[in-house]
Order: C-alpha cells, then sequence, then structure tokens
C-alpha cells in the first residue's frame, strides 16, 4: 500500500474487552485497502481517551465492557462531537439493545457474525456520514416502532417482576399502592399481549427488557 493510500485510509478504533476480538478485527480491516487500525480499547473508559487522543474516522464499539459500557462510552464521544462515526459491533441483537444503541448516538448496528465485505460497507457508509442497519436489525427496530412502548414504571415493574417479587413486594419497592401496581400490570399485559406474569417475564427477557 502506498504512503499516499495509508494518508486517505479510513482510521478505525476498536473498543472490545476481549482481546483475540480485537485481533481479529484488526487483522481483517488492516488486510483492506483503504482501512486501517489506529487504536485497540479493551473498556469504555479507553475507548473515549483514546477517541479524544486519536480522533478516529470510525469506532467499532462492544456494548458490554467493564469500568464503563458501550452504551455510555457513546454517549460521551457523541457529547464531544455529534457527528462522531460510531459503529456498534456485538453480540447482543436483543431490540432494546439496538434501540439504546442507536440512542445513545450510534450510527450503525452490526452483528458479530457478520460477514468482512458487510463490515466493510458498514465502515464505509458510516465514514460517509451514512446510517447503516443490517438486514435482520432493521427488522427487529421495525418491530419495535411498531410495538407499543413500554413506560419507564412498566420496565421497573417487569424487572421486579423478574425477581419474583409479588403485588405487595413490588409497591414496597416502589413506594406506590397494590392498586396502583394492579393498574400497571394490566397495561404491561395489553401492551405485551400476554396474561401472565410468567410470559410476561418470559417475553421481556426475549426482547432484553429485562437479564438474569
Amino acid at each position: 500500500m502506498s504512503g499516499l493510500a495509508k494518508t486517505a485510509a479510513i482510521r478505525v478504533l476498536l473498543a472490545d474487552d476481549h482481546a483475540l476480538v480485537r485481533r481479529g478485527l484488526a487483522a481483517i480491516i488492516d488486510m483492506e485497502d483503504g482501512t486501517t487500525v489506529i487504536g485497540q480499547a479493551n473498556d469504555g473508559e479507553e475507548a473515549v481517551e483514546m477517541w479524544l487522543a486519536l480522533k478516529p474516522d470510525v469506532v467499532l464499539m462492544d456494548l458490554r465492557m467493564p469500568r464503563l459500557d458501550g452504551l455510555e462510552a457513546i454517549r460521551r464521544i457523541r457529547a464531544t462531537d455529534p457527528t462522531a462515526g460510531i459503529i456498534v459491533l456485538t453480540t447482543y441483537d436483543h431490540d432494546e439493545d439496538v434501540y439504546a444503541g442507536l440512542r445513545a448516538g450510534a450510527k450503525a448496528y452490526l452483528l458479530k457474525d457478520a460477514q468482512p465485505e458487510e463490515l466493510f460497507r458498514c465502515i464505509r457508509a458510516v465514514h460517509a456520514g451514512e446510517a447503516y442497519l443490517q438486514s435482520k436489525i432493521a427488522a427487529k427496530l421495525a418491530l419495535r416502532v411498531q410495538e407499543q412502548a413500554l413506560t419507564d414504571r412498566e420496565v421497573q415493574i417487569l424487572g421486579l417482576l423478574a425477581e419474583g417479587k409479588s403485588n405487595k413486594g413490588i409497591a414496597q419497592s416502589l413506594f406506590i399502592t397494590e392498586s396502583t401496581v394492579k393498574s400497571h400490570l394490566k397495561s404491561l399485559f395489553a401492551k405485551l399481549d400476554v396474561t401472565s406474569r410468567a410470559e410476561a417475564v418470559s417475553l421481556a427477557a426475549k426482547r432484553g427488557l429485562v437479564r438474569f
């Protein structure tokens, strides 16, 4: 590769807490004409620090990392530069994860099982200022938009349901009355189209609304 080509290459920062993943990605990216890896961060704090120091063209950001997760790292980078080109590259495809990543400021969402060709299409698109969604991620996002959104309180109640709390236990945890809990549950069940607490927790887990 010529010096001119290297100068013009898209400069990529990798942020992932798995060294093997970073090294594998770096090897693939550095083999492609027009892209080069300029830094590798192993957690969210390091990702923000390296972004500030190196000012890469594109960041490949994992979601689950120690010290600072990917979502907060995205928010901090975007607070400094609203035009930052950030791609979420993760194994997590829950619709809530997709929604949260894009809402935090990522311009693209890609799963780690993507083919190298799609990874490079995504990098080039984001570098050009465009958004990019893997087809199956786009389908999940479309479904998420079509579904009725849960309120913050309903999400809190779902989490407490997942912990096995009774209506009384939920009421005590949230400092509300049991009748208010029942009202929220009725709305929650209707939005999720379920008829029991077990169904609600199971569906919420599949959608990434609660974690065990």
